[in-house]
């Protein structure tokens, strides 16, 4: 839900289109995760690669979607034999969900045990991302983890995306009920419409895809990378008591930090531990922990926001057309 370099306001909007439930939503997964060769730089050599982007409600690109095409674009130019341990990217403006994307993979270095590139990420010659991961050998060593949160919910148990949104009339719910690849299950009451009863810095996710992505670790890791930009700033949303819906709220992730620790297959259902540190600035940090459901901790995540709430008279007045909101743009639709 973070991270799509844009403002985010669930209101009615001109530019929102009800974006067509596709029979295996992670077929969109896979369709970003491909890239094609765009062949390599006359001057430096550097080898560019285009993705494109599936329907959007909002129109604008989600960030997870840059940051794992940008991946996949540099693991194309690493030894298969190294996966991915790290990242640090910058999202720099909004991406246009109907244009192409290119991915320029620059090479930093090619050591013994380490590679690092670095991913330049633009539409019309404009920057979208800038993004630097390094790769490793295969190697043993010291090993030790913080353990997973004990007494959480089993995920079957928790309802689903479309089973909190699918009735509602709105684009955008519409696209998170059954256009995301990934199934998302809040072990409290999202934010989606409503702030948390209980102004705490916290957030626990199950997520996993619908349907297994084929591809190796790398792969693997590019859409865990897709998944972990969801919901890493909700953390802020619940200490704060707001909602997604907060008319005239503007949120957009500013940068988003990843570390890989254990392989783990996106199809099966991982723990998404989320906190929140700090706010200020109008910038909110939000920090995750990503677990296997045996407890092995799969990846740590960090993303800075921005999130803009409007104060004074202006928010008075925006607050008291909230309900009128949610009550005639968020009508159960006919399916």
């Amino acid at each position: 839900m973070t991270g799509d370099q844009g403002r985010r306001r669930l209101t009615r909007r001109g530019a929102q289109r009800p974006v067509p439930a596709p029979e295996d939503p992670t077929d969109l997964l896979r369709q970003v995760l491909t890239l094609e060769d765009a062949g390599a730089d006359p001057r430096t050599g550097d080898l560019t690669f285009t993705g494109q982007t599936p329907r959007q409600a909002h129109g604008r690109v989600f960030g997870g979607q840059v940051m794992a095409q940008s991946l996949i674009a540099a693991f194309r130019t690493v030894d298969p034999g190294r996966a991915a341990h790290s990242m640090h990217c910058y999202f720099i403006r909004p991406g246009d969900a109907q244009k192409p994307i290119a991915f320029t993979v620059e090479n930093l270095r090619d050591g013994r045990s380490f590679s690092v590139r670095r991913v330049h990420a633009s539409q019309d010659g404009k920057a979208l991302m800038s993004l630097t991961c390094s790769f490793q050998e295969p190697s043993g060593g010291l090993e030790h983890q913080a353990p997973m949160p004990q007494g959480v919910p089993d995920p079957e148990s928790l309802p689903s995306t479309a089973d909190r949104l699918g009735h509602l009339n709105h684009p955008i719910a519409h696209e998170w009920s059954w256009a995301r690849p990934f199934d998302i299950r809040h072990v409290d009451a999202p934010v989606y419409l409503h702030p948390a009863q209980e102004k705490v810095a916290t957030n626990l996710v199950w997520m996993k895809t619908f349907t297994p992505v084929e591809g190796d670790a790398n792969v693997q890791r590019a859409a865990l990378a897709y998944a972990s930009d969801y919901t890493l700033l909700e953390p802020v949303l619940r200490r704060h008591g707001l909602a997604w819906v907060r008319p005239g709220m503007s949120v957009a992730s500013l940068d988003h930090a990843m570390w890989w620790h254990r392989p783990a297959p996106v199809d099966e259902w991982l723990l998404y531990v989320q906190t929140s540190t700090s706010a200020q600035g109008s910038r909110g940090l939000g920090q995750g922990r990503i677990y296997t459901r045996s407890g092995e901790l799969v990846a740590s995540v960090a993303q800075e926001g921005m999130i803009r709430v409007p104060t004074g008279v202006q928010s008075s007045m925006r607050n008291a057309v909230q309900d009128l909101v949610l009550k005639t743009a968020w009508r159960r639709p006919t399916r």
